[in-house]
């Protein structure tokens, strides 16, 4: 019998506008204004992580990969002696490197293809193969309203061992993506760009981001009152993205960056967009976070919240995080799970279990917290 064919494809530059506040990276300006301000590429890693855990599995495999960056060089770097195809380019790669690679994959074919990026990287998955060829998708880039994805590298992994070990049926799953240059102005507009064929496997993908659930004005005004009435005087607030936020940036009478983190200390805005750097740099003293999940996916790390990094997260500590929600947004989540991704396995780990989440005024709800 012969040797599965996974085919590994990474969009090296995919999620680096995250961490400085810059809600993408689909230009090439983007890219370059990401390394001014000290962006460093994730997707390598996190695809190096995912094909570590595969490599543990120890099963027979043949790994043909796209060159350079793209793949043969975090496969070298997880122990792989992988099948490269074309060559590497010198230049940031481009969409159509990442078509032509699928195609080429597609083409041989193999038996599944892995690859990590980004919204846009899973457009160029549906351009390239469509519902020709299983994929499962490593979670790297900022944005991630797509269906396709793990919820981080170890799901994607996993989810690829269980596809190797059979008896798991693919579904047609959702491929959306956003206008990125609205999205830096406040605006979420998600479109409907495809459909790829995944494992379906629904405790390890991440479902579709929900940008339809509704919020309860009054349950809104009712957690902005609690957080601010618990607001300690000289403490440093970072308040993640989301309508929930805004609802305590207007309980406070201050504004807020919608799609962005802001920065709040005595009821004053300190810093609005904020970076990593930012966050860091006036982390001097006691801080909190308070941050809302994603509806329909539940992350409330990892996902458009890049810039609360793992070290700023230490930095306060996890008994200085707060977690609200309406319980509207609670009931679209699957199983009513939370999920972290924040990059970091150990810190993760340490988030796992049982966490309050407030919901109004007076009330709140007990979610597990899951990777």
């Amino acid at each position: 019998m012969a040797a599965f064919r996974l085919g590994l494809i990474v969009n090296p530059i995919a999620g680096m506008g995250g961490a400085v506040g810059l809600k993408g990276s689909d230009t090439a300006e983007i890219v370059a204004r990401a390394r001014e301000l000290g962006a460093i590429p994730k997707a390598p890693a996190r695809a190096t992580e995912a094909l570590g855990a595969i490599g543990a599995a120890d099963m027979a495999l043949t790994l043909v990969t796209a060159a350079g960056d793209m793949g043969e060089r975090e496969a070298r770097d997880a122990g792989f002696a992988p099948q490269g195809l074309g060559i590497a380019k010198e230049a940031d790669t481009i969409a159509a490197d990442t078509v032509r690679a699928a195609e080429e994959m597609a083409g041989l074919p193999v038996d599944l293809i892995l690859f990590a990026g980004g919204d846009g990287t899973a457009r160029d998955m549906v351009r390239a193969v469509g519902g020709k060829i299983p994929v499962v998708g490593i979670p790297a880039g900022v944005k991630m309203h797509s269906a396709v994805y793990a919820t981080n590298p170890q799901s994607a992994a996993r989810m690829v061992l269980r596809y190797m070990r059979g008896g798991i049926s693919l579904r047609e799953l959702e491929v959306m993506d956003i206008d990125e240059a609205a999205f830096r102005e406040g605006a979420v507009s998600a479109q409907l760009y495809g459909y790829l064929s995944v494992p379906y496997l629904p405790d390890l993908v991440q479902g579709t981001k929900a940008g339809g659930v509704s919020s309860d004005r009054t349950a809104l005004a009712g957690i902005a009152a609690r957080i601010v009435a618990e607001m300690v005087p000289g403490r440093l607030y970072i308040l993640g993205p989301g309508t929930t936020m805004r609802a305590i940036a207007d309980e406070l009478g201050i504004e807020k960056t919608l799609l962005g983190v802001d920065l709040v200390r005595d009821g004053v805005r300190l810093a609005g967009d904020a970076g990593e750097h930012d966050i860091l740099k006036y982390l001097g003293g006691e801080g909190s976070i308070i941050v809302t999940p994603i509806g329909g996916q539940g992350h409330f790390f990892g996902r458009g919240n890049q810039q609360i990094s793992a070290e700023g997260i230490t930095r306060v500590g996890l008994e200085n995080i707060t977690v609200a929600a309406t319980m509207e947004k609670i009931a679209s989540l699957r199983d009513s799970l939370l999920h972290v991704d924040t990059g970091d396995r150990a810190l993760d780990g340490e988030l796992l279990g049982w966490r309050r989440v407030i919901t109004g005024f007076q009330t709140e709800s007990i979610c597990r917290v899951a990777t």
